[in-house]
């Protein structure tokens, strides 16, 4: 009775209707017009999660760890008197760029000298003027080369390997502002290397953020396109009518207006998973056109009414479609639950858009027809496609006579890709979107080769007590710790206030290479004499100690070596950490909890790893969500365990051939493949609820027997679901164009999921109402 009213309703006040769509779709074309790029990190864990607080904290005390980009290269002109000086004026060059707050090269160090009359350090730099004479160039070399504090960090430990640190200022970091002065320095960089035959290569979290954020843009405007023509030329293809395109077209139009408007209205910016949604909208909203277009038609052949035609399709097809949007609304909601904002953020817009969708297409797409003439010979020739017709009869005769031969085939399909499933892998790396054949992906392995990587990880070290970070214990447990990480290949130098001391301490005995070292306490206790070493604007352990002298820091990096790696070194350090820090040998016991020294490993990459395997167990939950409230969406219709079951085994069984072949062909589990089994589960449970709401009405309403009312279904819900799989299917697929890969490989096994989805709720499904119906009929 409500969808009966409700047809009423919408029919009898078209022109409020319309007026109602306009007005909304103004605000929201208003509100979208205001949208934004978000170009800070991805926040993926909750604010309650202990690691997300730590990392926190740490920015809080130390500011950001990840602002900075590397150029790099390989050469050995470098110490030649032209090619330095290139080198040399590019650093300045880049200095000069508002938003950069420092630039650290060869061309740009310091020294350290001790002046023994007025007890402190200067720091004079190593190039005071932009050299003239090669010998000037040599002389620097040479200075440089006694200087081990730089080794590992501005040049490689081979030698052969130059870098340029460029730290970016954390306002313009976070800003549209990071694009222009990206490019800008990466211009100046490739002069450079072109006037000196040299490759030059950039990485950096900035710089791959930036490229990261520029490509997610320019994507999101490339699938809007593409989600167009492919959804829309496929549906004239299917329906042969350019009055229906152009319906759909607008609809579609709209729809994608409402998302970016919903997106601002949140107070939410486009990441890379909010710059899916209005693609993705594009896609999911054709399908109520077409049930909509085929029920109106359907009806209109049969009595030649258009406005009771019009009424019948929106009180049928408008509850079936609204119980199958609700399926699809379950499968992105759920993401809301997994407490992550990234997720949160695509969940909740993405749902709405789907229901926002639905409604605008029951409301718009009958009023439309409404005004137009009633459908000709030519408009509904499609419903009577041979070769659909033909396909259909097949399945029909699969259904009620080789139902045997089906369920073994389904059942041997569903052991070869479980088996698949186990050898599914859960990693993710942070470049792992890009191909191996982009240039971001080979600069970060030429940085690792050279120099171990870009990713922070840091050691944050609080001593509970002020001053606590100068007590030579402490610093010998730091210097014993970094001795530990040394152990690994995985890390660069550490830089730390223990390095700053021995490059001081270095300084204070004259220079000499071989004193870069820890001094005991009674030569520390003579460095603190210089009030150099700590306070002044030239104070080297400024960034590795906060004011209260309680807190330091020793920073790593690492290369992009995968979450798998990194939690190995973080399960395998942390415990050796609190050990170092907080074990005495000599008394073979901990030390009491008041004494102990809180160091815990944070930054960017281990956030990262962190982030990755909280959401993979947060999305394996939503998952299990996703199926279990469809279920109960399937069972406030039909009441019967049994339907529940019929109406879940064909959605779960193309969950299943995907992961199988996520596993065979070692494509990994990560966020954006874990994305696949809840979105398409619920777009696969559409099928079934309109197989089944026609079902149910063949058998309640026209007294037909098991084998009857799977006949009609077929042929008729077969030819709507026909279309909907292919614009689906071909709609998903348009993503593996992407060049992010996690894109690629969500929208080609949401395509796949789709399809198999489309032929389980086509064969499998009719087949078990015939087996299961059948028995408890007679």
């Amino acid at each position: 009775m409500f969808w009966y009213n409700l047809s009423k309703l919408i029919l009898k006040n078209r022109r409020t209707w319309l007026a109602l769509l306009f007005v909304t779709t103004i605000f929201m074309g208003f509100m979208a017009s205001k949208i934004t790029m978000s170009y800070e990190l991805a926040r993926i864990l909750p604010k309650s999660d202990e690691n997300f607080k730590i990392y926190e904290d740490f920015k809080k005390r130390f500011g950001e760890d990840g602002n900075v980009m590397v150029i790099a290269i390989e050469s050995d002109k470098i110490y030649q008197l032209e090619t330095f000086n290139q080198w040399y004026d590019l650093g300045k060059k880049i200095k000069n760029i508002d938003g950069i707050k420092n630039v650290l090269s060869n061309a740009n160090l310091f020294g350290i000298e001790k002046d023994s009359i007025d007890k402190k350090f200067n720091f004079p730099p190593l190039v005071a003027t932009r050299p003239t004479t090669q010998a000037e160039i040599d002389t620097l070399k040479a200075k440089i080369d006694r200087l081990p504090f730089y080794k590992g960090v501005i040049y490689s430990n081979e030698g052969n390997a130059h870098l340029m640190a460029v730290t970016f200022d954390q306002k313009k970091l976070n800003s549209k502002g990071r694009i222009t002065i990206s490019k800008e320095i990466q211009a100046a960089a490739e002069e450079f290397g072109e006037k000196n035959n040299i490759k030059v290569h950039f990485s950096g979290m900035p710089f791959i953020r930036t490229n990261f954020i520029s490509k997610v843009s320019a994507e999101m405007i490339k699938f809007l396109g593409l989600a167009f023509i492919v959804t829309i030329g496929i549906l004239y293809l299917f329906l042969r009518s350019f009055r229906t395109v152009l319906y759909a077209a607008l609809l579609v139009l709209i729809s994608v207006i409402w998302s970016v408007g919903y997106i601002v209205l949140f107070g939410y910016k486009i990441t890379i998973l909010t710059g899916l949604i209005p693609p993705l909208i594009i896609v999911i909203g054709i399908p109520n056109t077409i049930f909509l277009v085929n029920k109106y038609q359907e009806e209109f052949l049969k009595h030649g009414d258009k406005m009771r035609a019009l009424a019948v399709s929106i009180e049928k097809i408008g509850k079936a479609t609204f119980l199958a949007n609700v399926t699809t609304f379950i499968g992105f909601f759920v993401f809301y639950f997994t407490g992550s904002p990234l997720l949160l953020e695509f969940g909740l817009v993405a749902s709405i858009c789907v229901m926002s969708t639905w409604a605008i297409s029951l409301i718009l797409i009958p009023i439309l027809f409404s005004y137009s003439a009633a459908p000709s010979d030519k408009n509904v020739r499609h419903l009577d496609n041979k070769n659909i017709t033909q396909f259909l009869s097949f399945v029909n005769r699969i259904v009620h006579t080789k139902r045997t031969v089906l369920y073994w085939f389904i059942g041997i399909l569903t052991v070869v890709f479980t088996v698949g499933m186990t050898q599914l892998k859960a990693i993710g790396y942070i470049v792992d979107d890009l191909p191996k054949n982009d240039p971001i992906y080979s600069d970060l392995k030429f940085i690792e080769k050279h120099f171990h990587g870009i990713v922070p990880f840091e050691v944050v070290i609080d001593t509970k007590k002020e001053n606590g970070v100068l007590n030579p214990q402490v610093l010998n447990k730091i210097k014993i710790m970094q001795r530990e990480f040394a152990k690994y290949d995985d890390f660069t130098n550490p830089i730390s206030l223990v390095e700053a001391i021995k490059l001081v301490y270095q300084g204070y005995r004259g220079g000499d290479p071989k004193y870069f070292q820890l001094p005991g306490a009674l030569e520390l206790q003579k460095l603190a004499e210089y009030v150099g070493t700590v306070k002044g604007k030239e104070n080297l352990a400024t960034p590795f100690i906060d004011s209260t002298k309680q807190f330091t820091r020793v920073s790593f990096q690492c290369g992009d070596a995968g979450t798998v790696r990194l939690r190995q070194l973080v399960e395998t350090l942390q415990p050796k950490i609190d050990t170092i820090f907080n074990y005495d040998k000599d008394a073979k016991q901990w030390l009491p909890k008041e004494e102990q020294i809180e160091a815990k490993i944070t930054g960017n990459g281990v956030v990262f790893m962190k982030g990755n395997d909280y959401l993979l167990q947060n999305l394996i939950e939503s998952t299990m969500w996703a199926i279990f409230l469809i279920c109960i969406v399937m069972a406030t219709q039909f009441f019967d365990v049994r339907m529940i079951l019929i109406s879940t085994i064909p959605s779960i069984i193309p969950l299943i051939i995907t992961a199988g072949v996520m596993g065979y062909f070692g494509i990994p589990l990560k966020p954006t493949t874990i994305l696949v089994f809840s979105i398409a589960f619920g777009i696969s449970s559409d099928g079934t609820i309109y197989f089944l709401t026609k079902y149910k009405d063949e058998i309640k309403h026209h007294s037909k027997t098991v084998s009857e009312a799977i006949t009609e279904t077929i042929m008729y819900t077969g030819i709507s679901m026909f279309y909907t799989a292919f614009i689906l299917f071909f709609g998903f697929g348009i993503f593996a164009v992407s060049n992010f890969k996690g894109t690629v490989y969500l929208g080609s096994l949401i395509a796949i999921t789709l399809l198999m989805g489309m032929i389980a709720n086509l064969i499998l499904l009719p087949a078990l109402l015939m087996t299961l119906d059948s028995k408890r009929k007679k």
